[in-house]
């Protein structure tokens, strides 16, 4: 698979997710069409009691309460990295693949007064959905930027924090991602993002699989990797904790109706899990 076709497929996933969002209330991307799951799982505004295992229960009611029902529906992620980064008022912070924008927009309301959230997606429909969700919630301190976390839009040490929810396994070249998130983070700066992280390998059929990349599988790195690759870009104190290590009866739930055989879910029993992963750079 070449990197264009990988980066081409992921748009068009998320910008089909935004698009039900925009006219259904609901997301679909590579899970099972009657549970309503998005690319890395989704919430169903219409289904609540449908979740898959992705993405159920990331989330607190009071947060759910603070935000538009069109952001809850766009959410995308496998974990709530802005419980994670424990962000303060007056911090500047940077979600990556900021999607319908619900991390932003809770963000926004925790770095104020003083702080700003930005969020960063590659793709317009989402963009668009997100704005829309930040003029609903009343949101003034938030902005949603066009273009890739490998080339972030942003001056060097711009932000005191990055998040990201679920994306960064999404992309082709994390090398370029994780160097980004260090030079635009301050001296002391924060990286606390949620992703999927391997522990083992996958079988060929989900590593070969173009719509498992765009799900948040195929791409994700293994553990020894990540950490590896954080500390090539400059970062110290790198800490991955397991929040969710999926079982083959969970897999089979987002990764069946992509057409995995079942002896390639058993095969992947225990290896695919959410975690947090924590690092910061040198003051």
């Amino acid at each position: 698979m070449s990197d264009a076709n990988v980066k081409e497929v992921v748009r068009e996933k998320y910008a089909e997710a935004a698009r039900r969002v925009a006219t259904e209330g609901k997301t679909s991307c590579c899970g099972p069409a009657e549970t309503d799951s998005g690319c890395c799982g989704g919430i169903s505004s219409s289904a609540p009691d449908l979740q898959d295992p992705v993405t159920r229960d990331l989330y607190a009611d009071a947060e759910k309460e603070e935000l538009p029902a069109d952001a809850l529906a766009a959410s995308l992620g496998c974990g709530n990295p802005t419980a994670l980064a424990e962000l303060s008022p007056g911090e500047d912070v940077l979600d990556l693949g900021s999607g319908g924008g619900i991390d932003v927009l809770l963000s926004a309301r925790r770095v104020a007064p003083g702080g700003t959230a930005y969020g960063l997606d590659m793709t317009e429909e989402m963009l668009l959905l997100a704005r829309r969700n930040q003029r609903e919630a009343g949101v003034t301190n938030a902005r949603f930027l066009k273009g890739e976390i490998e080339a972030v839009p942003l001056p060097d040490a711009a932000v005191d924090v990055i998040i990201s929810n679920c994306v960064i396994n999404l992309s082709v070249d994390k090398a370029s991602v994780l160097s980004e998130a260090f030079r635009v983070l301050r001296p002391g700066g924060r990286f606390a993002v949620s992703d999927i992280v391997l522990r083992g390998d996958l079988p060929e059929g989900i590593r070969k699989s173009l719509e498992m990349w765009a799900g948040c599988v195929a791409g994700a790195l293994q553990e020894s990797e990540y950490r590896r690759l954080l500390a090539e870009a400059g970062f110290k104190n790198i800490e991955i904790e397991p929040t969710r290590v999926y079982t083959a009866d969970d897999s089979r739930d987002f990764l069946g109706e992509a057409g995995i055989e079942e002896a390639d879910l058993r095969a992947a029993e225990g290896r695919i899990m959410a975690a947090f992963v924590r690092a910061r750079k040198p003051a």
